[in-house]
């Protein structure tokens, strides 16, 4: 069993930025992909960026080039520094992790993101 406990999050003006942290803890388990995903109200939930073991980083068309992903593989974290945030980028942000076993699926409870125009 995997939990996932995020930070960071909460309310920006446009243009401003946010960091989403996220911790992964639980024995034994060895992650193959970690990143983060968001879901707005009435909206599916969508991949914002992920970043697997070996380094391959993939990001929505809507973030590239404004969010940026990082992991410490050894530490079982991942962050999300969201720069020149939009009101539309405005969501519950979780945070996610796939793990070998299985290729289980675990999420985090979720984060508030909020974007004022």
């Amino acid at each position: 069993q995997v939990q996932l406990v995020e930070s960071g999050g909460g309310l920006a003006q446009a243009g401003g930025s946010l960091r989403l942290s996220c911790a992964a803890s639980g024995s034994p388990f060895r992650i193959q992909a970690m990143g983060w995903y968001r879901q707005a109200p009435g909206k599916q939930r969508e991949l914002v960026a992920s970043h697997n073991s070996i380094g391959v980083t993939d990001y929505a068309d809507s973030v590239k080039g404004r969010f940026t992903i990082s992991r410490d593989n050894a530490k079982n974290t991942v962050n999300l520094e969201m720069n020149n945030l939009k009101p539309e980028d405005t969501a519950v942000y979780y945070c996610h992790a796939r793990v070998y076993t299985g290729y289980m699926n675990y999420w985090g409870q979720g984060t508030q993101v909020t974007v004022s125009s």
